[in-house]
């Protein structure tokens, strides 16, 4: 800027800041103008003026805001002073004059009872509130309490609401600690607004604010204070519907479905009379749709509040039966649209209407949120009545419902397939086109959510059904569903059950790609992919006939109308080229690729689908042709690279803005509301960013070594994204892709392939990814990607460990405790939900499921240990000693049997890994062991077993005097009478194994000649092979030293060893290593020279006559 503009705008800065209020007032005047010119320098003044005397500014705004007659100026006054006193990058509070403060503090106060403009009186609200929440908690306002007591107990409504509008967000920022003290008072003016005030805005203000005060109180007994006040709270929506007041019902029943979302346990006692109201405004036909939906929604997100309120809306089976018929008759109001049936892509939803989406989506929700159970005894009761009526819409509905139900219901649903099915199957031959395509929908979504039991009893009718519908050429709407729904069925089904079917479907489908409309064309390549995977090689046979019907799509579909064929063709080929393998599929993937590569290079449009296809189609061509795709990467990877790096397309509004796009209608935005914010996503842009992750893990999973040269670019795209919170799949791709990455450039080091890299590079990769993996863990808020996490980083150890340094061991370390710390919590809550008094079977069913979620995480943190114990040995140990706070008490019995198994597995490690360093804990863990080798799983006994064989190896005198209590406990394990059963086989070889161990380290602490002949007469073993080998090799080298308690007197265990010898050698190479082998055919060729005849015959007689035949042909080769 030159020294003239300066000057000027120095000069317009003092007038503004200047005594005179009228250059500050056509500033703001300016800030408003749709001239960007005039408001862009109007900015640059004001952002100076901000800087250079904050005081004045505020001092002004405050004025403006109190006193000015401009309603525009009034508004965007309070606009700017809110910025000023939020917290955040404008927040200058701290920085004004105690004065300037007072100043401030007194005018927001005394502007409340002048302001007659309504959204004004809000925002004024909103400042109020926004400062209240920065300087409340250090008592930075004392008056403020005080004042809005008194504006609640005013004659003045304006005043009434303005104090209540104040309570709410206060109640939401500040929390119940600073209100609490007035819980008496506030009880009080709640019930004195909500009983007796006939303005509906007071109603509602004083409704929003107790909803947002119980929902912050902490409290139980608190919140059971306020108890009372439910009546009057439904009241306000009563009133306002009987008088007419429809906009106004609806805000309250939007504040009382926040209420049934956060505190359902409020609402228990009078749930009757709460869910019975809701349930009347969702049948009364004479109010209007928005209305009734809200109720609808209000009931719902109460059945849905299962962490809160496990069981209780099950409690209620009368109103359950009452909202399921409500809901099924909305899915009556569709009309039979002429667009339906000209079978036009957009068209499928064609004469549904608003009624008809609520009763879809929430018969989905309330079936997964209330369970089979309590859903299909009423659905029993409505479906063959709705089935048996003369109205088409009755049957679409009851099929429509069916669909919608079965993800929700499936383990009921699958205890009743036949009733089910057939009811489906019947409608296959209904009158009416759409009631088929309803029963064609069912079905695909039955084989999706019932499968594979309803795949393996019901593939002859559900496919000869389908086949049937596919000939339907008079509605192709119909023949394109079919052939979806043979992608559904084929997902979940056996090559094997599929395989007499392939003859007929293929033909079909071929028949359809040459003859149907676009809409069908395009069902028929999605059903020919699916049956191509899932049948696999056997889809060789057909691949000379369908190979070419395929190119030719792809080569001649180019116009753009046929985008999305050509799309899916490109599917069908690379799906079809991995299900027959590369030797089958290398002719024509070269012409493919070509195809590809030219339209990678054409000009395509942000919203052709063909790029998402085209992204998957290279993944999968890579799979097919593994290191002969090297040649392509270079063409592949630059805009794949560009997909994965796209920024997520994020609008971000206020949510009480009038901003008209806040509540758009385009379905490619999602929209998630965060505290006062609405936030707008495109989805579209999100999902092509997730399918270029996971197709940079495919490559480098794939191309190994191969990936080397893009290791580079990958890394520092997809390490960031292990913090990417607005999509999971991407965090999913991004973590998968770590342990590939790491391996990539490993592989490349060794085998010289990296130019002059060297371990010091996988060092460097190392230390970017580690860490980045253990700073998403505490931030991860789902708990299967935590797992996620867990397992990448215990890979990443496995293939880069020795090269940690102690600090990052360390890291790593503090975390686990903080993963175990919040695992724990979360379980504890869980146990909190189990003694609500709602709590059921159901319930109980869904918490052992989080449970299990919650195991797996625990075994990540088992495995990242045992990796860590492994690689450093001793030097892991003083971490293992912080750890063992948190360790030792998974060993307890109030624990669940995995994570037991998980602790003692921990301990095993850290005893075969350490040996005489670790000797110190077995003090400490020997009993827990011991008493673990009778456990009731047997899972845990095995671990515990194997524990005890690792420390009579190497537990040397300090396990000596625990020989005899080992001893006693595995002979327990080894003579149940059930030990050979599959449940238990692998304790079982554990035990004999551990035995074993204590006759090789421990003889001379038990009765050998005792101890001995029982090891023997275990043998062999044939459950756990690692274990096998090693206990026959061990059984192997006693034979070779010719062991006198393992032979016997006078050599009488002899045919038991030549026995087990035999056993061992007929299982080929399953039950012993090759050199351990070769060492019991020398000692048999020995025994053949050394035995005399008579002895040999009588050894020879007691072997199986199998046995026999193969110990000659071994010992004549």
């Amino acid at each position: 800027m030159d020294r003239s503009s300066t000057v000027a705008q120095q000069a317009q800065l003092a007038m503004v800041i200047g005594s005179e209020l009228a250059p500050f007032e056509t500033l703001i005047s300016q800030l408003m103008s749709s001239s960007n010119d005039l408001r862009s320098s109007a900015e640059s003044l004001y952002n100076l003026a901000k800087q250079t005397n904050p005081n004045s500014v505020s001092l002004k705004l405050a004025h403006i805001l109190h006193s000015s007659p401009q309603t525009e100026l009034r508004a965007m006054s309070a606009i700017l002073l809110r910025k000023l006193l939020t917290r955040g990058d404008s927040y200058i509070y701290p920085s004004l004059t105690p004065q300037t403060q007072a100043s401030i503090k007194s005018t927001l106060l005394s502007s409340i009872p002048r302001e007659d403009a309504k959204s004004i009186s809000k925002k004024l609200c909103d400042t109020i509130s926004e400062l209240a929440y920065s300087i409340l908690p250090d008592n930075g306002w004392p008056e403020l309490l005080p004042f809005m007591f008194q504006c609640v107990s005013s004659d003045s409504p304006k005043h009434q609401e303005a104090a209540f509008l104040i309570f709410a967000q206060i109640a939401y920022y500040v929390g119940d600690v600073m209100l609490t003290p007035y819980l008496k008072e506030l009880h009080a003016v709640f019930w004195q607004r909500l009983t007796s005030s006939s303005n509906a805005d007071v109603k509602i203000a004083a409704l929003n604010a107790v909803i947002n005060f119980i929902q912050r109180l902490s409290n139980p007994s608190d919140r059971d204070r306020f108890q009372d006040l439910l009546p009057a709270m439904m009241q306000t929506l009563t009133q306002a519907l009987n008088g007419g007041q429809e906009v106004t019902a609806q805000e309250a029943l939007e504040l009382l479905i926040e209420l049934a979302g956060t505190e359902p346990r409020f609402l228990r006692r009078q749930l009757v009379e709460v869910v019975g109201s809701m349930l009347l405004i969702a049948e009364a036909e004479s109010l209007e749709e928005a209305t009734r939906h809200l109720a609808i929604e209000f009931v719902v997100t109460l059945a849905e509040a299962r962490e809160q309120a496990p069981g209780m809306m099950r409690k209620l089976p009368q109103f359950i039966s009452r909202l399921f018929a409500i809901l099924m008759k909305m899915l009556l109001d569709i009309e039979d649209d002429p667009l339906w049936h000209t079978a036009e892509t957009e068209g499928e939803d064609a004469g549904e209407t608003s009624n008809y989406g609520v009763g879809q989506e929430c018969l989905d929700r309330l079936s997964i949120a209330l369970g089979g159970n309590t859903i299909i005894p009423v659905a029993s009761e409505l479906f063959p009545v709705y089935l048996a009526a003369p109205e088409w819409q009755k049957h679409h509905a009851a099929l429509i419902a069916i669909a919608q139900i079965a993800e929700g219901c499936s383990k009921v649903m699958i205890k009743n397939l036949d009733q089910v099915v057939s009811m489906t199957l019947n409608s296959f031959q209904d009158p009416h086109p759409r009631v088929r395509w309803a029963a064609i929908n069912a079905i695909g979504q039955l084989s999706t959510d019932l499968g594979p039991e309803l795949q393996v009893q019901y593939h002859q009718k559900v496919l000869l059904e389908l086949a049937g519908a596919m000939n339907d050429f008079h509605n192709p709407r119909v023949q394109a569903h079919a052939a979806s729904a043979i992608l559904n069925f084929s997902e979940n089904c056996s090559a094997a059950i599929l395989l007499p079917y392939l003859d007929g479907i293929v033909s079909k489908l071929l028949v359809l790609l040459q003859n149907g409309k676009l809409m069908v064309q395009e069902g028929a390549l999605t059903a020919l992919a699916s049956v191509a995977d899932s049948s696999q090689e056997h889809f060789q046979k057909y691949y000379d006939t369908v190979m070419p019907y395929l190119k030719a799509i792809l080569i001649n579909a180019t116009d753009k109308s046929n985008r999305m064929l050509r799309a899916k063709a490109m599917e069908c080929i690379s799906l079809v080229g991995m299900a027959v393998g590369k030797e089958k599929f290398r002719d024509d993937a070269k012409q493919v690729m070509d195809v590809l590569m030219s339209l990678q290079r054409s000009d395509m449009e942000t919203d052709d689908p063909t790029t998402s296809y085209m992204l998957q189609a290279w993944a999968r061509l890579c799979k097919c042709l593994g290191q002969e795709f090297l040649p392509y990467m270079s063409v592949v990877m630059p805009p794949l690279l560009k997909s994965s790096q796209l920024k997520p397309d994020v609008t971000i509004s206020s949510v009480d803005s009038d901003d008209e796009n806040a509540e758009s209608d385009d379905e490619s935005m999602e929209t998630i509301i965060l505290g006062d914010k609405r936030i707008g996503i495109k989805t579209s842009v999100l999902e092509e960013k997730a399918t270029a992750c996971n197709m940079l893990c495919c490559y480098a999973d794939e191309l190994k070594e191969g990936f080397y040269p893009w290791i580079d670019q990958v890394t520092p795209t997809l390490v960031p994204l292990l913090k990417f919170y607005f999509h999971e799949e991407v965090r999913k791709a991004a973590i998968s892709a770590m342990p590939e990455l790491l391996s990539s450039a490993k592989l490349a080091v060794e085998k010289g392939l990296a130019q002059d890299r060297n371990e010091g590079y996988i060092k460097q990769l190392s230390d970017y990814i580690i860490p980045a993996l253990v700073e998403a863990l505490p931030k991860e808020p789902d708990t299967e990607i935590c797992t996620s996490i867990l397992d990448a980083l215990n890979e990443c150890l496995q293939i880069s460990g020795p090269l940690l340094d102690q600090s990052q061991v360390k890291s790593i370390v503090d975390e686990l405790k903080q993963v175990i710390t919040a695992s724990s919590s979360r379980k504890r809550e869980r146990a909190d939900r189990a003694k609500v008094e709602d709590f059921d079977a159901e319930e109980g069913e869904l918490l052992r499921e989080e449970n299990e979620i919650e195991e797996e995480v625990f075994e990540q943190v088992g495995e990242i240990l045992c990796t860590l114990v492994k690689t450093f040995k001793a030097s892991f140990l003083p971490f293992f000693d912080e750890l063992s706070s948190y360790l030792t008490p998974m060993w307890g019995k109030d624990k669940t049997p995995e994570e037991r198994r998980i602790a003692i597995c921990i301990f095993d490690d850290v005893a075969e890994q350490c040996c005489e360093a670790a000797l110190k804990y077995y003090d400490t863990y020997l009993p827990f062991l011991l008493e673990a080798c009778n456990d009731e799983s047997a899972d845990v006994r095995q671990a515990a077993v194997y524990g005890l064989g690792v420390c009579a190896e190497f537990g040397g005198f300090v396990f000596k005097p625990l020989v005899g209590e080992a001893l006693s406990r595995l002979t327990v394990v080894i003579r149940d009478p059930n030990a050979l059963h599959s449940d238990n086989v692998m304790a079982y070889d554990n035990a004999v194994s551990a035995l074993g161990k204590i006759c090789q380290f421990h003889r001379d602490s038990i009765d050998s000649s005792q101890v001995v002949p029982a090891w023997l007469n275990c043998l062999p073993i044939k459950g756990d092979l690692i274990e096998a080998k090693l206990v026959h090799e061990m059984l192997c080298s006693m034979a070779e030293r010719s062991d006198t308690q393992l032979l016997g007197p006078s050599n009488q265990y002899l045919p038991k060893i030549v026995g087990i010898f035999a056993e061992v050698l007929c299982a080929g190479k399953d039950l012993a290593t090759e050199q351990t082998t070769n060492r019991m055919i020398s000692l048999l060729r020995q025994l053949q020279q050394t035995l005399p005849p008579s002895a040999l015959a009588l050894t020879w007689s007691s072997l199986q006559p199998q046995q026999q035949l193969t110990l000659q042909s071994i010992l004549s080769s």
